[in-house]
């Protein structure tokens, strides 16, 4: 892992592609097909924290549950209302291995409320937790 790569904690929402990092896929949604276009949401995480990942086209395909992934130039913002992160027109996903990697699912930097900073408008500081854990991927119920 390079010394450019970010953990998943400290991603914060922005309108650009510079995220690089690197997580397993914990979870995937069904596809959903709009026009000519594909996209499925999955649930991801690394070591520090999970968020709700966009595939888009292709890579709804390309990745399995336990698949470890390096995304570079990646987007974390909005995309019908929910706060996902992306690999957008310019990002790249690659599989890197599957399986063995620590990771945790709380805290969901996706189901985190978010807010401008007010002394940089250009950046978002954490408001409060919506929700301590994936709404979309709830955990599965331990056993009793």
């Amino acid at each position: 892992m390079s010394d450019s790569m970010i953990l998943l904690k400290n991603i914060v929402p922005a309108a650009q592609n510079n995220i690089d990092t690197k997580f397993i896929l914990l979870d995937k949604g069904k596809t959903i097909v709009e026009g000519h276009n594909k996209m499925c949401l999955a649930l991801v995480a690394d070591k520090t924290a999970a968020v709700h990942f966009q595939f888009w086209g292709d890579e709804c395909d390309a990745f399995d549950s336990g698949d470890i992934i390096c995304l570079t130039n990646g987007i974390f913002s909005y995309q019908h209302k929910n706060l996902v992160l992306r690999a957008g027109k310019r990002g790249k996903l690659v599989k890197v291995g599957e399986f063995t990697m620590a990771y945790v699912e709380t805290p969901n930097m996706s189901e985190i409320h978010w807010i401008p900073d007010p002394n940089n408008s250009k950046k978002y500081v954490q408001e409060y937790v919506i929700s301590l854990v994936s709404r979309i991927f709830p955990p599965l119920p331990s056993d009793m």
